[in-house]
């Protein structure tokens, strides 16, 4: 096991990351931004090391800084957490090359899985579902273009290879716009990612979010730790994440699962990883993997017990996985709550200083937080300030749980978007289970 690693992140991250290495015997460095001397896991860690001013181009994305800070404190391996540059291939090769350990996949592993064209393929390969489409990127000949869109069925939507994030897709209703639509999207992605290629897949109007949790290590192991509902989404962002997903029995889970499992196996993967997946009228259809640890990693955490944290740092340092597939028992309910710093209505940040915090607790409550009683929020970052995670024996009573812990909770002195999340959990059809992506933002008025 690594001795001393850097923690390449901030916020609740990066302090669930330090907790999990405590526990492990494992020194931490925090690196910084000079806006951020003040986090809770950077007071807490071994050692810090400022690597910049505030914005995250000059710091949290500073690769030669972070790499930098790795040799100076002699440390044996870098945490990305998840965003910056958790999916950055290049930087992972970067880490490796400068004699350190990537905790997270290989970087030919990220490649492949960052391009939705060679993604797809390999999860076509595998056997895993995938959208009716292109299955490639789409050519310069209109006519050939034009059939494949008659051969999917409209509407369509088109995508970049290399987009993410909500960015890099139109939706096409007839063959008359499909063109056009095509040389937009191909020059927005070629400005935006680098890359013009695109692709095309049916749309599907009212379709679930679920994604399959995947953990595989450098000696041809690989778990599925069942699935998590993300349906309840505005702007493509996650709100409120559950599991197991409302509907999905233990036959269904265990097929998709095993064949996400053997896609892991296939393309040589290791580390944590989840399959993204749209799920309408009983059928999964993959659109991405994310090669790195998610946001709602709890929810799998509290239903599974299985600590993911703690196993990306064994698999990491060459260890096997230390439980099989039959290990695994699904158990309960987990639901977790994104807690912002931003207006509930308006949805703008709302940076500044954190008066008073309180945090609930009880029975099956978990948070996530950086954040305590005279803490400034600065406005640099992602407004996410915490996660709020409850657990029961069934839905219902990790729902009544987390009104409770919702009531509970105190920040004074800035904007939540808690006023949100009990608007939302005492909505009927989020109580009934199996609402579609487009749900909240109906619900919105957006």
């Amino acid at each position: 096991m690594f001795e001393k690693i850097v923690i390449a992140n901030r916020g609740e991250i990066a302090l669930r990351i330090q907790r999990a290495c405590r526990e492990l015997g494992i020194k931490t460095v925090a690196v910084h931004s000079e806006a951020d001397k003040n986090l809770k896991h950077v007071l807490l860690a071994d050692e810090s090391v400022c690597i910049g001013p505030a914005p995250s181009t000059e710091s949290y994305l500073n690769v030669p800084a972070i790499i930098s800070a790795a040799e100076v404190t002699d440390s044996q391996a870098i945490h990305p957490g998840y965003g910056f540059l958790s999916e950055n291939a290049d930087f992972a090769e970067r880490v490796e090359q400068s004699g350190f350990v990537f905790i997270g996949p290989r970087p030919d592993s990220i490649r492949t899985m960052g391009d939705k064209v060679q993604a797809i393929k390999a999860m076509l390969k595998a056997g895993v579902p995938t959208v009716p489409g292109s299955n490639g990127a789409l050519g310069e000949d209109p006519e050939t273009n034009m059939r494949i869109g008659r051969e999917i069925g409209y509407p369509v939507i088109i995508k970049a290879s290399g987009g993410g994030g909500g960015r890099g897709m139109r939706v096409v209703r007839s063959e008359a716009s499909l063109l056009n639509a095509i040389s937009l999207t191909k020059t927005e992605a070629d400005v935006t990612f680098g890359n013009d290629e695109v692709y095309m897949e049916k749309y599907l109007e009212t379709p679930r979010h679920v994604e399959i949790q995947v953990i595989a290590d450098e000696h041809g192991n690989a778990v599925h730790l069942g699935e998590r509902d993300c349906s309840m989404q505005r702007r493509h962002q996650k709100v409120v994440e559950e599991a197991p997903a409302p509907g999905i029995t233990e036959e269904v889970r265990n097929r998709i699962g095993e064949r996400c499992a053997e896609a892991c196996r296939q393309i040589g993967y290791r580390g944590v990883g989840t399959f993204e997946f749209l799920y309408e009228n009983g059928e999964f259809y993959f659109i991405e993997m994310n090669t790195r640890l998610q946001v709602e990693h709890p929810v799998t955490e509290f239903i599974t017990g299985i600590d993911l944290v703690r196993e990306q740092l064994h698999v990491a340092a060459g260890l096997p996985l230390s439980f099989s597939q039959s290990d695994i028992k699904i158990k309960g309910h987990a639901i977790e709550c994104r807690i912002n710093a931003e207006d509930s209505k308006t949805f703008l940040p709302s940076p500044g200083l954190v008066e008073t915090y309180h945090a609930p607790g009880g029975p099956g409550v978990r948070v996530d937080s950086h954040i305590y009683s005279g803490y400034t929020v600065p406005p640099y970052y992602d407004s996410m300030i915490g996660k709020l995670i409850t657990f029961g024996n069934t839905r219902e009573i990790a729902i009544a749980r987390m009104n409770t812990a919702l009531s509970e909770m105190v920040v004074q002195g800035i904007n939540t978007n808690i006023p949100l999340q009990q608007d939302i959990l005492s909505d009927t059809a989020f109580k009934a289970g199996g609402t579609n992506i487009h749900y909240l933002e109906k619900k919105l008025g957006l």
